[in-house]
């Protein structure tokens, strides 16, 4: 194709031309620009399709790591491509994302002569995946007894605990392959307690490494990679005691990992059942959800870790209504005693008079059952009193007749017959500003002025009258307890009673003391309206 330059030359020429020139010379300038298209277009083609052929070269290639090449021809029992793989220096303890080996799948299925391989490649016995079971645990759970002698006779740890805290042979349901693993256990001197000692060795480590953070003031929350705390992992594994610890120590029980899980999701997922009633009764929530809306009950595959779980949500669902139920009746009990107190404000005066007079009418009924029944208790002390009167009555007699000597034993009647009086009516102490006299002085402390009392009241009193006057003075105070005496005055220290005597028609009156008994109803006279204020004049025209 002619350049740009070429075809400015040559206008001049083509100008000098005649018409059928300039149309041949227009024609073969146009085959020579279809000839250099062409060209460019092959060209073009050609390099596509070389591109095209290297990326199909490129897409039809596929490679795979080493681990899953070496755990694939496992699982294909393809003996000669893992020889040659471990000929190439391919590791045997090559493991996928689960941590399974190819070790562990060929225990599994029972591939007993790749085992053998693998394990004169130098394949660990005692390798672990994500959930800690080792070659071992799987060929004693599938009951292949050649391949567990085979694993021990290599060394495999036989008190390996996994995840769940289970040994081989816990896990062991063929009886033969069971008796081996005992018969291997009780060689190698395996007893109890140390099986129980391996089985706490984990959890025993995690607290003392939380008791290590613990005393550096560390914070226990603090998440891992996967945002899990401690609790979470506690939860996971079932560690009771190490989940205590934590809760002892305020660890947040409601942290979520990356999936959205609480600790109460990891103990039910994995059939810690135990572990889940400690979380709830910390306060873990039944009903959280995760990121996939998923709540404990959920992600719960164990029936038994299932029915305690909905054990759980049912009683707690009845605290709640019983406390809400609570809530309610207080508060309709506020609600109603502010009315009622509202009510009685607005009571009239006239309303609350009649109201403290019905109250003081029942309160004297009360009062009258009670000194009905003082009454019939005064009658049986009165037989006593006369009796012990008579007796202090004798004693004194004997007394003045030997020259005032007393004798120990009519001390002790003398001490009696103060007690009983004491008991009966008044005090067996002296009165406030009474001196300390004779026996028979204090003994006397009820006093009776007669009509005569104008004259000077004798200190010798007669035996008759003195036990007269005793008697009569409880009943009289029986009396004044039903209301057959007039009200006394509240002010006075003695009260004064007056008491119409069958004996004789002369008025009596009669001094208690305040260790008579009780005085008689005053508090029960209802209170009265207040009178209207009186006008008075303020000037003389009114």
């Amino acid at each position: 194709m002619a350049e740009h330059a070429d075809l400015l030359a040559e206008m001049q020429a083509v100008s000098r031309m005649t018409t059928a020139e300039r149309l041949k010379h227009a024609q073969k300038r146009r085959t020579q620009q279809l000839k250099v298209w062409a060209q460019m277009e092959k060209e073009a083609s050609q390099k596509d399709k070389e591109k095209r052929k290297s990326k199909l070269k490129k897409s039809q290639r596929v490679v795979f790591p080493d681990s899953i090449t070496l755990l694939e021809a496992a699982t294909r029992n393809d003996v000669e491509e893992v020889q040659d793989m471990v000929k190439r220096g391919i590791s045997p303890d090559l493991y996928n994302e689960d941590g399974l080996t190819a070790l562990h799948q060929c225990c599994i299925d029972d591939f007993e002569e790749m085992v053998r391989i693998l394990l004169e490649a130098g394949a660990d016995v005692n390798a672990c995946d994500s959930e800690l079971w080792t070659p071992l645990h799987a060929a004693a759970t599938c009951g292949h007894l050649s391949l567990v002698e085979l694993l021990i006779s290599h060394g495999a740890n036989l008190l390996a605990v996994n995840a769940d805290g289970n040994m081989p042979y816990d896990l062991c349901e063929d009886e033969m392959t069971l008796d081996y693993i005992e018969t291997a256990m009780a060689n190698q001197g395996i007893t109890q307690e140390k099986i129980n000692e391996c089985r706490a060795a984990k959890e025993s480590q995690m607290v003392a490494d939380i008791r290590a953070l613990i005393q550096a003031g560390s914070d226990l929350n603090t998440p891992d990679g996967n945002k899990a705390s401690l609790l979470h992992i506690a939860a996971a594994n079932g560690y009771h005691t190490t989940a205590e610890l934590l809760l002892e120590q305020k660890a947040k029980i409601d942290l979520k990992d990356c999936d959205g899980w609480e600790p109460l999701h990891a103990a039910s997922c994995w059939g810690h059942i135990h572990m889940v009633e400690l979380l709830v009764a910390n306060g873990a929530n039944l009903n959280a959800k995760s990121y996939m809306d998923e709540t404990p009950l959920d992600v719960c595959a164990d029936d038994e870790v299932r029915a305690k779980l909905l054990d759980l949500k049912r009683k707690h669902e009845a605290i709640m209504k019983s406390e809400e139920r609570h809530k309610s009746s207080l508060q309709r009990r506020a609600s109603s005693a502010g009315s009622r107190g509202k009510v009685v404000r607005r009571v009239s005066v006239n309303e609350r008079s009649s109201l403290y007079r019905r109250e003081h009418q029942k309160e004297a009924i009360v009062w009258q059952e009670r000194g009905q029944e003082v009454e019939l208790q005064d009658d049986d002390e009165d037989k006593q009193t006369d009796a012990e009167l008579k007796q202090h009555t004798t004693l004194s007699s004997a007394n003045e007749s030997h020259g005032n000597q007393v004798d120990p034993m009519q001390e002790s009647l003398f001490s009696k017959s103060e007690t009983i009086v004491g008991n009966g009516s008044a005090s067996s102490s002296s009165l406030p500003g009474e001196p300390r006299g004779s026996k028979l002085d204090r003994s006397a402390s009820y006093q009776m002025a007669t009509g005569e009392q104008e004259d000077t009241v004798g200190s010798d009193l007669s035996k008759e009258v003195s036990h007269h006057t005793l008697a009569d003075l409880k009943r009289q105070r029986a009396a004044a307890k039903l209301h057959k005496q007039s009200p006394l005055s509240a002010g006075e220290d003695l009260s004064q009673i007056s008491l119409e005597t069958g004996r004789s028609n002369t008025e009596s009156t009669v001094y208690c003391t305040p260790a008579s008994g009780d005085p008689p109803l005053l508090k029960l006279i209802a209170p009265e309206d207040d009178p209207p204020p009186e006008k008075n004049r303020c000037c003389s025209l009114m």
